[in-house]
């Protein structure tokens, strides 16, 4: 794998095309506002053209998809019926179950879910289950936030919008004493303190991934909740509930980012944390981190679009050198966090 097709060059997507080529990559990119102030090719594309789409991707090894996650389905097909390896950040259920269903007969490997959360807090959850003789439960949790909130929502929508709403709506999966079960989003609602810092966290769709499958026989209670600062989760209730912006996902996510804008000076929260027994003993471990903005490549990066990016990147740089499979479904619980970090690329989550 040495050429690589990146469809989206947001901030996130950008940036995981410029780690890509100076991690040795041939990147082409692909985006439909065309833009030329990358170290590597870029050319218009209409991703809904899928002749057009296949044609871009006919010289790639790989493509990575950074786009909304109602694109994917048809950019992972493409992928599965060229032979290419995929990759996407989606945190959206249904399309990366029909991924799924595509990778018993892939040529190569098929890898969603490869950002933050999922992704990268996967990786960490797993990491901490591993360490236990028998575990009773892991908590995942991630906020990316603005480090100066205002207002009442204390918010800015430096993440996708459209990603931001389906994760609110769509109903999320648990485990619940051995049980998978799915229970509604923005309820659970929970204090948590990181660095004296008083955040709230609550359900919401697709932070887990595959993880509720992988690991129902031996972790009896496992669930994904996204932090905010206090008293966001009740204004979204309001907003999406009692306004019924629910029945209008796209113009509920203009308004929000019309009030909302993103902001430079944001911060990722990680906190996850497993209990159980080691050596007869019942004990926690945690994982908590507050990344900031990070000078990457002579720029100021976000938080949320290097974190993203970085865990992506390193992901493609393991299967690369050969250190993950090479065809099939790519679980990011099968990642060993030990290995990422060791990356050029994932070695960022050490500054």
């Amino acid at each position: 794998m040495q050429t690589i097709a990146i469809l989206g060059l947001g901030k996130v997507g950008a940036l995981a095309g410029e780690l890509l080529h100076d991690s040795g990559f041939a990147v082409h990119g692909f985006d439909a506002a065309p833009r030329g102030d990358l170290p590597f090719d870029v050319a218009a594309l209409d991703v809904a053209d899928d002749a057009a789409l296949r044609a871009a991707l006919g010289d790639a090894d790989a493509v990575l998809s950074c786009l909304p996650y109602f694109l994917n389905i048809a950019v992972a097909q493409a992928a599965h019926d060229l032979g290419l390896h995929y990759f996407d950040l989606t945190e959206d259920v249904p399309t990366t179950k029909a991924i799924l269903d595509m990778a018993p007969t892939a040529q190569a490997l098929m890898a969603p879910q490869c950002g933050l959360a999922p992704g990268f807090v996967g990786i960490v959850g797993a990491h901490l289950i591993g360490q236990f003789d028998t575990c009773r439960s892991c908590r995942m949790r991630v906020g990316a936030l603005p480090q100066n909130p205002t207002g009442l929502m204390g918010y800015s929508f430096n993440w996708s919008p459209e990603g931001v709403v389906n994760e609110y709506l769509n109903d999320c999966e648990v485990l619940e004493d051995g049980e998978i079960k799915w229970v509604s989003p923005m309820e659970w609602v929970e204090k948590i303190v990181i660095g004296g810092i008083e955040l709230e966290a609550f359900t919401t769709s697709g932070g887990l991934g595959t993880m509720c499958e992988t690991y129902r026989e031996s972790v009896p209670n496992m669930d994904y909740k996204t932090m905010r600062y206090p008293g966001h989760v009740q204004l979204m209730n309001f907003f999406f509930h009692e306004l019924l912006m629910r029945d209008r996902r796209a113009e509920a996510g203009e308004i929000l980012v019309n009030a909302k804008p993103p902001v430079d000076d944001d911060i990722v929260y990680i906190h996850v944390a497993a209990e159980g027994e080691i050596a007869g003993q019942m004990q926690r471990r945690e994982f908590v981190r507050g990344l900031m903005p990070l000078k990457i490549a002579g720029k100021m990066r976000t938080a949320i679009a290097w974190t993203t990016a970085s865990s992506v990147v390193a992901v493609i740089e393991m299967v690369r050198d050969g250190a993950l499979p090479q065809r099939g479904f790519l679980k990011q619980e099968d990642i060993a966090l030990d290995a990422l970090l060791a990356t050029r690329t994932g070695a960022h989550y050490n500054a």
